[in-house]
């Protein structure tokens, strides 16, 4: 049976070029980063190179750029060292963030580190602008994360607009753009942000690597004790092999980003055409034709019979979606995201995400099992 993978905001598969990149990294460059032999320099001009290959993508330094675990670390390290080294007493993000903003600030918060606010959305997910500007008017300095597009349902965040209400008020702005990374341009001459996140897997990357992206002109202390690599900021040995594939694979997205885009968003389109066409009902939680993510689409299907067994069904026929964030999978307390934005819990809620290796073909099977299941 033929495997349909509709989940590529959970992760994406590694793309060939970038297997081709590390493999023979893999099989030479043994050599710790931190060794001051030929061997170990090797494989230190090999990290800084691939920390090149990041900061041109993003139009800033090298030296901002810091290479991490992955996205929830440098998440956790944006937001830690921020609101301990900086100064930071009150906080802001919305109900709709990810787990590693979300948990995070609500420890800190627990612990009485920092006083935290939640930013108002509107009927279809959006961040209300004006709350976060009347927040941030009425308290001390404060330490914004909102995220550049939901992982759920899709809903992208004006991140410029944002950072200019933030550069207003002298806010410190950390954006998880964990699921925006190598999907589109960014240029960080040009917007006011201090923290941003990458993660490999999520642009046909390897998993186990990322990246945090910290303004010059913010200091902070390390997250993680116990070494000086990079650069006194995260200790540990660099994952090496890992870092290699993400800068390949943020090489690899850039180089064909138009084509790329065009074409999964072709699908997106496509799919709820079809959607509205063949299932009567059929509704779509966040702003899936307004201002979205093109690779995510998160579908509210009507009450049917089948309801609690609905992905289940699917993977019987070889369809791999989600009903939410990867990272709460097993979980029985729903969705965070689908409850903030009050979301029709008798309603089947399923979340469809493409890439490049995604088909219309693949999108007409993956209706017409839908179909038989609610029609």
């Amino acid at each position: 049976m033929k495997k349909i993978y509709l989940d590529n905001a959970a992760t994406t598969p590694i793309d060939q070029e970038v297997i081709d990149a590390m493999i023979p990294v893999i099989k030479e460059n043994y050599g710790n980063p931190s060794s001051i032999h030929s061997i170990g320099r090797q494989s230190r001009a090999i990290i800084e190179n691939s920390r090149k290959v990041v900061s041109k993508y993003l139009n800033a330094s090298p030296a901002e750029i810091f290479f991490t675990s992955g996205g929830t670390e440098a998440d956790n390290m944006a937001i830690v060292c921020s609101i301990k080294d900086l100064g930071i007493k009150h906080a802001v993000t919305s109900k709709i963030e990810h787990h590693a903003v979300l948990h995070t600030l609500e420890n800190m918060a627990k612990l009485g580190e920092v006083k935290l606010s939640f930013v108002d959305l509107d009927e279809s997910g959006h961040i209300k602008l004006d709350h976060l500007e009347d927040l941030l008017s009425k308290n001390e300095r404060t330490f914004v994360s909102l995220m550049h597009a939901n992982n759920e349902i899709g809903n992208l965040l004006p991140l410029y607009e944002v950072g200019e209400i933030c550069r207003k008020y002298d806010a410190v702005f950390h954006s998880d753009t964990v699921q925006t990374m190598a999907h589109y341009e960014f240029d960080m001459q040009k917007i006011n942000v201090h923290f941003v996140t990458g993660a490999a897997h999520k642009f046909h990357g390897p998993k186990g690597v990322g990246f945090l992206y910290i303004n010059s002109n913010i200091k902070i202390s390390p997250f993680i004790q116990g070494g000086s690599q990079e650069r006194n900021m995260r200790a540990g040995t660099e994952n090496l092999y890992g870092i290699v594939g993400l800068a390949k694979a943020m090489e690899v997205s850039y180089r064909d980003l138009s084509e790329h885009q065009n074409y999964i968003q072709g699908l997106k389109t496509y799919m709820i055409a079809q959607l509205k066409e063949n299932i009567p009902g059929v509704a779509f939680n966040g702003d899936a034709a307004g201002s979205s993510l093109y690779t995510v689409l998160n579908v509210s299907f009507p009450e049917n019979k089948t309801k609690e067994m609905f992905l289940f069904n699917l993977d019987i026929k070889g369809i791999a979606v989600s009903g939410g964030s990867a990272c709460t999978s097993g979980s029985d307390l729903g969705s965070h995201v689908l409850s903030a934005i009050n979301a029709d819990k008798n309603r089947s809620s399923v979340r469809f995400s493409f890439s490049k290796f995604n088909t219309k073909e693949e999108i007409d099977f993956c209706i017409s099992e839908i179909k038989k299941m609610i029609c």
